[in-house]
């Protein structure tokens, strides 16, 4: 399975998502963002017929991503909101397809993870 998770502020749009996600050049079966987040981006999963995982704030800390922001890391525990996200949706021993891609509008990233079960 192929994670596509996305970091995002409030002011993201719709094209923001798709924008972040085509950067990744990924085809994912799943999208995932963290808990508080998951309401403003359950439109984009609906329109691409995507299950949406949303993400504890406890799990997003766990992960190790390849990207850090310094801002993430104040506000979230987590050097990437979309690396995290995509990890922990993608399930234990996950790897890291793509690290975060930042939206032209830079309100948006998107990051590709795959688990190991189908």
């Amino acid at each position: 399975m192929i994670v596509a998770g996305m970091g995002f502020t409030t002011r993201a749009t719709p094209e923001s998502f798709r924008d972040a996600l085509a950067r990744t050049g990924g085809a994912p079966d799943a999208l995932a963002t963290a808990q508080d987040k998951a309401d403003q981006l359950e439109p984009f999963a609906r329109e691409l017929g995507l299950p949406l995982h949303a993400i504890p704030p406890e799990e997003l800390t766990l992960q190790a991503t390849q990207s850090t922001s310094a801002a993430s890391l104040r506000a979230r525990g987590t050097g990437s909101v979309a690396e995290a996200a995509a990890l922990a949706a993608a399930g234990p021993g996950a790897t890291l397809l793509a690290p975060r891609s930042i939206s032209n509008d830079r309100m948006a990233t998107c990051a590709l993870a795959q688990g190991k079960t189908p």
